[in-house]
């Protein structure tokens, strides 16, 4: 649907014509018969304006029943339509009161633009349009220079912009014999006639409903500027998955490309036709395997025949599955959090639930946590999926439980970068760091169990110059006094060593470490 370009009228061109006709004789003489020329033109353009203000409300109606039938596409076009309207109306409106003020003017108040008696009157149009105080006419200039910019900016034609700009130009003009040009206002209103200012402004206006129909065709026109144009029907399935799960449901759109939503195909599949006029296509899975189907779809023309058109497709079915895989590694630990990631394919993590047999399974996010009770027992993951609104079950998954690894006892000290280092012996160990050190530490730090140990308590044993063993027992698992002042008396080059390490763990069970042999630096 669009509208054709807005052209001036065999009329239009006339009273155009004889409008610059007469204003070039005003230079000459103001006659009787010129003032009547001038009531000929003014009375012309009030038809021509009344004729062209029909034409685009005509225009605008057709907008207004395309967005009652179809909001959706044609209310944004309507809405910019009624936005020109009130801005032509507006600007018109301002018009129509300066014809006013110039006719009382030269008339009194009694005036009436359309029967002006002093129609001579030389000095009314300029009183009212070039008054220092009011501007009127710059006032008019300026209303004149943002509609033209608003209404090019709608109409996209670039020729159409020209002669926008050209009819509704309000740029300085240049005289003959003058030396510099004149302000488009004084042009227009000083010392012309009160009949010659009234049809000047009223030829003003008839350029503003035509550039109005302008911006009006336009709009009109882009209603279903965006719509694709085709040439070729074809038929498409879209299922919503290609494989399905036993006891699940195969799901399927049969559409026709291009379609109108008011006009929807007829599909036929194996030779029965759909019970919905949605193009669903729906079949319970009952068995594994591949399977095909085809048909077709019967569309209907505006002449009365019905094209076919065929389709094939295929869909698969499998058995239940899920993936369960430890995070860690294959097996679980007692005592301690075993993050565990379980998914089913082609299933959303909220319709996945999962238990476990021996001991707890929480979900964290997309991920579980897997708490084993019993070391050497194991521990079965189930994992049930709602699919198509029934609970199935698509896997069972079997880990061993284990019992945590012995830490490793180590003295935590400061290195020289700053950062916390652990001291696990059988090397030189500076005696400053021995000193700052607060006391043992035990924990599994393989880079991927990472869990601590509380330690319990130790002793450390020193050997004085005869050889004898001396033992200091720790304070928990902070060095005693009596062990810091046995630190404070070995030289460099001393060790001693560090037994009987007693530490428990997160699953309650204590563990006897191995013994560390420090040598001081």
């Amino acid at each position: 649907m669009a509208a054709g370009s807005s052209r001036l009228t065999p009329r239009q061109k006339m009273i155009n014509l004889m409008y610059i006709v007469l204003t070039a004789m005003l230079a000459l003489n103001v006659s009787s018969d010129v003032l009547d020329g001038f009531k000929q033109v003014h009375d012309g353009l009030s038809i021509t304006n009344s004729s062209v203000a029909d034409r685009n409300l005509a225009v605008y109606r057709q907008l207004e029943s395309f967005a009652a039938t179809n909001p959706e596409k044609g209310q944004q076009w309507l809405d910019k339509a009624s936005e020109v309207r009130r801005n032509t109306a507006v600007l018109n409106r301002y018009i129509d009161s300066l014809k006013l003020l110039i006719v009382q003017k030269a008339d009194g108040s009694d005036g009436d633009p359309d029967n002006i008696v002093n129609r001579d009157d030389l000095e009314a149009s300029s009183v009212v349009m070039l008054a220092p105080v009011n501007s009127l006419g710059e006032q008019l200039r300026k209303r004149i220079d943002g509609y033209r910019t608003y209404v090019t900016g709608i109409v996209g034609d670039p020729a159409k912009q020209q002669a926008i700009n050209a009819t509704l130009s309000t740029a300085p003009i240049q005289q003959a014999g003058t030396l510099a040009p004149k302000l488009w206002e004084e042009m227009k209103f000083e010392q012309q006639p009160a009949i010659a200012a009234v049809t000047i402004l009223a030829k003003m206006q008839s350029d503003l409903l035509n550039a109005e129909g302008e911006a009006l065709s336009t709009l009109l026109a882009q209603v279903d500027a965006g719509d694709v144009r085709v040439n070729e029907l074809n038929a498409y399935v879209l299922p919503q998955s290609r494989l399905v799960m036993r006891g699940g449901k195969y799901s399927a759109n049969i559409v026709l490309a291009a379609i109108d939503t008011t006009a929807r195909p007829t599909v036929y599949i194996g030779g029965n036709k759909l019970a919905n006029d949605r193009g669903l296509y729906e079949v319970n899975a009952g068995s594994t395997g591949s399977f095909n189907y085809s048909g077709y779809l019967e569309v209907p023309h505006g002449d009365g025949t019905v094209t076919k058109h065929p389709f094939t497709s295929s869909y698969t079915v499998i058995e239940p599955m899920a993936t369960v895989s430890a995070t860690m590694m294959n097996v679980l630990y007692a005592g301690i959090d075993n993050p565990i990631s379980i998914g089913v394919p082609g299933v959303a993590m909220s319709d996945i639930s999962a238990s476990i047999s021996n001991g707890s399974l929480t979900r964290s996010g997309d991920h579980w946590i897997a708490r084993p009770a019993g070391v050497g027992k194991e521990a079965v993951v189930t994992v049930t999926a709602t699919i198509d609104g029934r609970s199935t079950t698509v896997a069972t998954t079997t880990f061993r439980v284990r019992k945590l690894p012995d830490p490793t006892a180590y003295i935590a000290f400061k290195g020289a970068d700053g950062n916390i280092d652990h001291y696990k012996g059988g090397k030189g160990f500076p005696k400053a760091s021995l000193m700052a050190a607060g006391g043992l530490e035990a924990a599994i730090d393989d880079g991927l169990l990472d869990t601590r140990f509380n330690v319990l308590g130790f002793e450390t044993v020193f050997f004085d110059q005869m050889g004898n063993a001396i033992p200091e027992v720790s304070d928990g698992a902070n060095f005693s006094q009596r062990q810091k002042q046995q630190f404070q008396r070995l030289s460099r080059g001393k060790r001693f060593y560090i037994s009987k390490i007693r530490a428990s763990g997160p699953d309650g069970t204590t563990r006897d470490l191995s013994p560390i042999e420090v040598i001081v630096n």
